[in-house]
């Protein structure tokens, strides 16, 4: 089952802010029609969980960078920005 998690992992760490929405929103619709059977639906349900924290983590890392440019801007001495990959 570690397996099976971190193979989620990296492939949701390799995907775009854009594609996990674009992956996040078909999960939704998928739910929304209703005609899964129980266990893929909780599937579905749980990476659609996975999707929205790796998404909320982009939006706070990218509200981050923003806060650092910033205050780099106006002169206020922040940590490093570092790795921008």
């Amino acid at each position: 089952m570690s397996d099976s998690r971190d193979k989620n992992a990296a492939e949701l760490d390799a995907m775009t802010f854009e594609e996990v929405v674009g992956r996040l929103e078909d999960v939704v619709r998928r739910l929304e029609e209703g005609d899964l059977p129980l266990e893929e639906s909780l599937q579905r349900f749980e990476e659609g969980v996975r999707l929205a924290r790796a998404g909320s983590k982009r939006l706070d890392d990218a509200e981050a960078r923003v806060e650092r440019l910033l205050a780099q801007r106006e002169g206020v001495a922040l940590e490093p920005l570092g790795d921008e990959s």
